[in-house]
């Protein structure tokens, strides 16, 4: 059973990616992830996620400048398993139940241009769909095919802030 999950976000270009690779991170945070490795620098991306969880609660983390490989590698050799998330491999529904089995799920992220490396560097190259979509996309289905929905509602009880469901409207709990 799945314990720890974080994302490595790769291809972010701080000029052009800051807003999706803060939804990356954001996503990840919100469905259970422990923490996002971002294979560039990007101090923005750290404060706004760590703002978010300062405000919002939980122990997210965002660690910038990460060189890939190495992040790879060092999640194998402690046991982990690293699955890359592309429109090219083996359909989720598919390859999910088995990666469940693992302790440690890495899951990578990329943006336009992947290294090719990658794609033999990983345990499983996983596709949502076939079709062009988000990384975002990608990665909230995964996550929640991961925990087979559990994380859909998670507290933080840390929280300065919640969210009061409501029919319509607006409501915090502070």
């Amino acid at each position: 059973m799945t314990e720890k999950v974080c994302v490595l976000r790769l291809g972010h270009r701080p000029e052009r990616d800051r807003r999706v690779t803060t939804h990356v991170g954001l996503t990840a945070r919100a469905l259970g992830a422990e923490g996002m490795y971002l294979a560039s620098e990007d101090k923005n991306i750290k404060q706004s996620i760590d703002d978010v969880a300062e405000r919002w609660g939980g122990n997210f983390f965002v660690e910038t400048g990460v060189g890939w490989k190495k992040c790879v590698n060092d999640w194998k050799a402690n046991g982990g398993v690293v699955v890359h998330l592309t429109m090219y491999g083996v359909p989720m529904t598919s390859a999910i139940e088995e990666i469940k089995k693992h302790e440690k799920v890495l899951v990578v992220v990329g943006a336009e241009k992947v290294p090719a490396d990658i794609y033999n560097m990983t345990d499983y190259n996983v596709s949502v769909t076939t079709q062009p979509h988000s990384e975002i996309s990608s990665l909230a289905l995964f996550l929640d095919h991961l925990s087979d929905g559990k994380n859909l509602n998670l507290e933080f009880p840390d929280a300065d802030l919640k969210i009061d469901p409501c029919e319509r409207g607006k409501r915090f709990k502070y």
